[in-house]
């Protein structure tokens, strides 16, 4: 019989937790029940999980709930909250992996304290410097993987090439029918534009970039990563999370202006009638709730951090992303592309 696909889910992190958890855990019993073929294991304090249970008529057939006695709050710095983080249920969510009683951890807590939680547990994979947090952009022709978006805020070339090869398993456990397409974030798309790091790293994955792995496509600059010519996007730690915060408020005035627009007076309201389904289609490819989840790689076992403030639907997606992490057999493609890189550099 085969393995059940096992995921680990912190339920007291983040907002109108676990209120929210469980919304969204129903809504994918409700998606994938007939599968079949996963567990959820919930961490967190069962005289506030059980009521939700019940409320979502959820069964206990494809869960169980593993009591923790405290939880992670949302102040608490890394170094506090790691010497006070012991039976907790992020350090229990995150625990269960460790012990091999789950295949990936889902959190919406504190972020800091999760990272640093994960690496101190699961450990670096040895041939890795440093892990990188990866995250899901729309674009043009379906999906981009970036990374990273703020686990490194410096990194050399050789972190960047190791992010390329993370981001492109990534990509293959997820799309495993699509090739990858890697491009590095610069200024410009010419090869003398950028930092020397940069330069070196162009280089690098130059001489990597082949059709088993992934196709290097070269430098992209930031007003073309929606366009959908590459679906891996790497960059250092700091430009990405400012990346990713210009997009999210730009998608966001987007949206809420479009709104304001459409709804100031009669004609714009009576016009939207006619465009209702072309708007709704276009909010729905915005829609940041489909895309929460960032998945932090490099560790051995993977770890995937839902946004703090999102609702139900969006953590329904965050374990939905689990679910299809671990399908893809992740940490057997990162395996794989780091067996690359190593032969490369003997």
């Amino acid at each position: 019989m085969e393995k059940k696909i096992t995921i680990a889910i912190d339920a007291m992190g983040g907002d109108n937790s676990p209120n929210k958890t469980i919304e969204g855990l129903s809504i994918f019993l409700k998606k994938n029940i007939q599968k079949k073929d996963f567990f959820i294991n919930l961490y967190g304090d069962k005289n506030k999980i059980e009521p939700e249970l019940n409320k979502f008529s959820i069964s206990k057939e494809f869960i169980k709930v593993v009591h923790s006695d405290s939880e992670v709050s949302d102040d608490e710095t890394p170094l506090t909250a790691v010497k006070n983080s012991k039976n907790t249920s992020m350090w229990n969510c995150i625990h269960s992996q460790k012990e091999g009683d789950a295949d990936i951890s889902l959190s919406a807590g504190n972020t800091g304290v999760l990272l640093v939680i994960s690496r101190m547990i699961l450990k670096m994979m040895s041939q890795l410097s440093k892990p990188a947090l990866a995250g899901l952009w729309p674009n043009r022709n379906g999906m981009n993987v970036v990374l990273d978006l703020g686990a490194n805020i410096e990194c050399n070339d050789d972190n960047l090439v190791e992010f390329a090869e993370l981001g492109s398993a990534l990509y293959k456990s997820l799309y495993p029918h699509d090739k990858p397409l890697v491009s590095l974030l610069n200024v410009g798309s010419e090869e003398i534009k950028g930092t020397e790091i940069l330069k070196k790293a162009y280089r690098k994955l130059n001489d990597l970039s082949d059709e088993n792995n992934f196709i290097f496509k070269g430098y992209i600059e930031g007003n073309k990563i929606m366009d959908g010519d590459t679906n891996v996007i790497v960059t250092d730690g700091f430009t990405g999370n400012v990346a990713l915060k210009t997009a999210e408020g730009t998608a966001k005035f987007i949206t809420d202006n479009l709104k304001k627009s459409l709804t100031s007076n009669i004609l714009t309201k009576i016009s939207l009638i006619f465009s209702y389904f072309a708007l709704k289609k276009f909010k729905n490819k915005l829609d940041p709730r489909k895309y929460n989840g960032a998945i932090f790689l490099g560790l051995n076992g993977p770890v995937v951090k839902s946004h703090g403030g999102t609702d139900a639907i969006g953590f329904y997606h965050s374990i939905n992303l689990c679910y299809k992490i671990v399908k893809g057999n992740l940490l057997d493609q990162i395996r794989n592309n780091l067996d690359h890189l190593d032969n490369e550099k003997q």
